[in-house]
This record gives C-alpha cells, structure tokens and sequence, in this order.
C-alpha cells in the first residue's frame, strides 16, 4: 500500500486512508485499540449458580464414571465410550448447544466451556464427546435445514447416534479449501455423487452421520451430510496413534458415494461458512479443555513435590521446583483469564442476534467469525500451555513421571495431538496476524487513527484508572499495545500484503497480540477479584509475573522483527523510538519473590487454587 501519513520516527503510515466515515464496532481484535480501562473481561468470577453447579456435577461423573473405567477406555472399548456418551445424553450434556425443539437444552455458551473444561480424566473419552456435541453437531445446529435437524439432532442429543466431520484430506492438511473431493449432481438430479477421501477423522468409526466437505463443480466448496449405510461411502481402518489411544480416528472413502441432495447442507458454494465457523468454536472447546488438563497436572504434581523426600526434605522446598510450580500455575491463571474471556466475546455476539429469527442459528455460526482472531489464540495458548505444564509436572516427578503405572506419560502422549488438530498452532498463528492485517486494511479496526495517535501517547498519554491496583502493569500493557502496533505498521510499510509470506515474522507478531491479550485478560481479572468481595492477594502476584514476563518476550521479538524488517540494525533515529517504548513498557518486578508466594499457596491449597 502506498504511505499516506507520517509523523512517526523511522516510519510513515502504511494503513490506507479512506474519506467516508469509518463505522466503528465491536469486533476481533478490538483488545488492540481500546484502552485496558474500557476491557469487558468476563471470568469464571462471573459463573451463575447453575454454571457451578454444571461444573461440579461433570467433575463427579468424569470421577465416578470415566477416571474408574479409564484404563478400559484406553485399551479401545467402543461400546463403553457409546454407552457413556448415552449417560451423559441423560444428563442433558449433549444437547447444551441444541435448541429445546430437537431435545437440547440450548444453553449459553459459558456452559460449553464449563462443561469442556470439566471432562479431565480421560482425553480419548473427551475428545469423543467434543466431537459429538462440537465440530460433529454445530454443522447441522447452525445451519441444517428444518427436516435435517428433525432427523439427526434428537439422536444425537440422546446418544443413540454419534456424529463426525470430514475435513482433512491426505494431500491437503490444514489447506481444507484445496480439497479434492468432488461432487456432481447426477444426471437425475436425485443425488450428489462423491468421490475422494477424508482422512484423521475422529469418531470416524463409531459415527452415523458425517459432515463432509467436496467441490461441486470443481471449484464450489460445499457441505453434505453423508449417513454411514450411503452406497459408495465406507471407512477405513482405525489408525494406531501415538496418544488417544481410546478413541476412533479413521478415513472416510467415497467411490461414486450418492448422497440425497436433500443432504445438501445449507448452500452451494458456503462450505467455508460451515467449516471455519464451526472450526472456531472448536478451538476456543480445545483451548478450554487443555485448561482443565493443565489444573489437574498442577494439582497431582504438587501433591507429589510435597510428598517425595530427597536430600532429608521434601523436594517442594526445593527453590527449582517451586519456579516449576509456580509457572506452571501462573500459565494457567492466565489462559483461564483469556479462555472465558473470549467465550464471554462469542457470548455477548450471540447476544445480539434475533432469536425469533428464522436464520437465527445460521447467523450464530456466522458470529462465530467475528471473533476467530480471539479463538485462534484460545487454541494456541491453550494447547502451548498444557504441553508446558505436562512437560514441567513430568520433570517434577523425574523417573515416575516416565512410568506408564502414572499418569504423566500418558497425558503426555495424548497432549502432542492439540497442537496439531483444530488448524495446526502454525496455522492458527496465521490466521491471528492474517486477520488483524485483513481488519486493518479493510478499516473494520480503527487500527490507522491508532497507530497516528501513538506519538501523542509517548508524550502524555495517561490512563484514567479507578484505583492503583496493578497501575504500573495497565500502563505497560498499554504501551505495549503501541509498541505491537509500531511494528505492525514497519512491517506493512515493507512488505504490504505480502506481509502473510513472512511467515516467521508474522509467528512474532501473532505471540505479541496473543502476549498482550492474555496480560490484559490476566489484569483486568485480577482487579476484578480484589474489587470483589473475596479479594486473593496471590492473584496480584500473578498478574505482576506475567506481565512483567510478557514485556520481556515482546521487547526481544520487537528487536528480531525490526532487524528483519531493516535487514539489519535500525537506524539511530528508530532505535531511538524503540528504546523509548522499553523504557515505558519495562517493569522491575522481583518475578523470584512472587513466584515463591505463589508456590507456597499452592502448596497450602493442595493444589490449583483459583
């Protein structure tokens, strides 16, 4: 794009100017252009009743019905996994998303983190479920038509028939829309006919009814439902898999398969809608089960420390441990924080949808798009989370935690597939910088007015805030906020919009918006609980750590970034700027002392406290 306004040191405007009037609204990405004072921040603080009462009674049943029976579930039990999933359809749990007409509930969305969250003990078993009531049912809740939903969704609900999705193909990956599936409308206009095949699709082999995507005429991305007993259509063998173990991943083959065109799944040509939309759904469901995972580890792994003696202690005494601990908790604050955060994003989106409308749930799953800057994050931060406490809690019980008798090398196995499934976390990087360089250029942020408006920061711009809790780490996440911007704007001025080739540039520019949405997420939580009537002290502790952490990551990607964008050192003007937003962004927070209170109360806790 060509430069259009200048003002700043060792850059000029590279975000297009347009003469009409922006129209200014809530969308993705908004984190990066409203002040942390203006932050709507919703966390489990703000749980009703009847959330908590959800969570505890899936915890129950994942104790007393999946932790019990969880080694049977890993040997490969079909029937046990179906008749479980029929147990939790007579609980209601799913049918949270489903409307009361077709037997759901039609709950809000907080609960499908809740109880997402909740289902720790068995991640074959889990991942069954997610399917069930995410990727494999949203397809026909969202946008199905009246007589599709009549025929599948009751069943579902009940458990009686399990559902899947097939996306992946074995050439193409995380590249879905280059898919070669195909299908023609036959000559008698009675059938599509499919040809291709599908490829890792969990439920494959258990499920009745897929939501497939193929190219009508070669080049239209579209939605079928396909039934299992379709001529033409069959399944592969399972696959023997690193991890989930206990679950059913399979290909799905179609060799002149007919499918009814009555199971053409909302349009021609809107595959992408159905696929993406409800993809986005299902990386904010990962990210939150990898929360509940990440609180369980910390809860046995501390348990452990505390128990196990070396050198005449116990070994939870021991200074590098308790750095261990306390990062451990400090990243799982901190992807809660951003988990319900973001649900409460999608929620209130929701919120604003006519639910008389006829097209109510179609638009529901366009909603979801709205905030897929958001999702993406909540799938990578989520999963490099759980990975980082797997890792560190098997590190904490050493040779133990190698031992198939515990249960850190299973979890450790079955971990290695979140960073994988959902959009890999490469791909889900893409798509957060991809996104936020789309809303720039296309003006849906006012990200050009921001970026004019740093000068006036650096000079004077200060936050209005309501009391000094955590004052210092509000004016450095918001410095940081321009800093990410700065860059963002030398990045564009160089490379335009092949800007999305610099892939390893664009990975840094993703971790500082996803850095700066969990610190402002981590925050604004932690002023909220010690406003609250039950105020936790630790939780300030938190906060500091993190931020002062996450200036530090952005500070040392800001100087790769602008030696790849200069194709070296910068010049004495710019280094002159950068240093000017370290020096403002920089907090000298003794992270050592904090991280030794907060292990202490996890300690005193027994476990994950918050």
């Amino acid at each position: 794009p060509t430069p259009i306004l200048s003002g700043l040191v060792g850059s000029e405007m590279c975000i297009r100017d347009r003469s009409e009037t922006m129209t200014r609204f809530i969308t993705g990405g908004q984190f990066l252009v409203e002040p942390i004072t203006e932050a709507k921040v919703y966390s489990r603080e703000d749980f009703t009743e009847e959330h908590r009462d959800i969570y505890n009674m899936v915890m129950e049943f994942d104790r007393e019905r999946i932790l019990t029976q969880k080694e049977e579930i890993e040997k490969y039990n079909p029937d046990l996994i179906k008749s479980l999933i029929k147990e939790m359809g007579e609980l209601g749990l799913l049918g949270i998303d489903v409307p009361e007409e077709y037997g759901g509930l039609d709950l809000d969305k907080i609960t499908v983190g809740v109880v997402t969250e909740a289902l720790v003990h068995s991640p074959s078993f889990a991942v069954a479920w997610a399917v069930q009531t995410g990727i494999g049912s949203l397809p026909i809740i969202w946008f199905g038509t009246k007589e599709q939903k009549e025929k599948y969704l009751p069943r579902i609900v009940s458990g009686e028939i399990l559902c899947a999705y097939g996306l992946t193909e074995p050439s193409g990956g995380s590249d879905a829309l280059a898919g070669k599936t195909t299908a023609e409308l036959s000559k008698d206009g009675k059938y599509y006919i499919l040809n291709g095949e599908k490829t890792f699709i969990t439920n494959g082999g258990w499920s009745e009814v897929y939501t497939v995507f193929a190219q009508v005429d070669g080049n239209q991305f579209t939605a079928f439902l396909v039934d299992r007993d379709t001529e033409g259509f069959s399944i592969g063998a399972e696959e023997k898999k690193m991890g989930m173990k206990g679950s059913s991943t399979t290909s799905l083959i179609f060799q002149n398969a007919k499918v009814p065109v009555k199971n053409l799944l909302y349009k021609v040509g809107k595959g992408a809608a159905v696929a993406f939309n409800t993809l986005n759904i299902g990386r904010f469901k990962l990210g939150a089960s990898c929360l509940g995972g990440s609180k369980q580890i910390i809860n046995r792994t501390s348990q452990y420390a505390n128990e196990r003696r070396a050198f005449g202690q116990s070994i939870a005494n021991f200074d590098a441990i308790i750095k261990k601990i306390a990062e451990m908790t400090v990243r799982t604050f901190a992807t809660d924080s951003m988990i319900y955060r973001t649900i409460g994003l999608l929620q209130e989106e929701i919120n604003l949808l006519d639910k008389s409308s006829n097209d109510y749930y179609s638009k529901m799953g366009e909603a979801m798009e709205k905030y897929a800057i958001e999702t993406s994050m909540v799938k990578v931060y989520g999963t490099e989370t759980s990975h980082y406490v797997i890792n560190e809690g098997l590190q904490i019980m050493g040779g133990y935690g190698f031992l198939e008798e515990y249960f850190l090398a299973g979890a450790y196995r079955d971990d290695r597939i979140n960073a994988i499934w959902e959009g890999t976390n490469e791909i889900n990087r893409q798509i957060i910088s991809g996104f936020m360089m789309k809303k720039a250029l296309m003006e849906e942020l006012p990200i050009r007015e921001a970026i004019r408006e740093i000068s006036d920061f650096m000079s004077n711009g200060q936050l209005k805030l309501k009391d000094d809790t955590l004052a210092e780490e509000c004016h450095s996440i918001e410095t940081a906020k321009r800093f990410a911007l700065y860059l963002f704007n030398e990045a564009l001025c160089k490379y335009g919009q092949d800007l999305k080739h610099e892939q390893q540039l664009t990975e840094m520019i993703a971790d500082i918006f996803m850095d700066i949405y969990t610190a402002e997420s981590t925050v604004v939580r932690a002023r909220k609980i010690m406003a609250s009537t039950s105020p936790e002290p630790n939780v300030i502790n938190i906060a500091k750590i993190f931020t002062t952490e996450m200036s530090n990551r952005i500070m040392s990607n800001v100087h790769t970034a602008i030696a790849t964008i200069h194709d070296g050192p910068p010049s004495p003007l710019l280094d002159q700027k950068i240093s000017e937003f370290e020096d403002r962004m920089r907090l000298r927070t003794n992270v050592i002392s904090l991280k030794r209170k907060i292990a202490k109360h996890v300690y005193d806790k027994n476990g994950y406290p918050y």
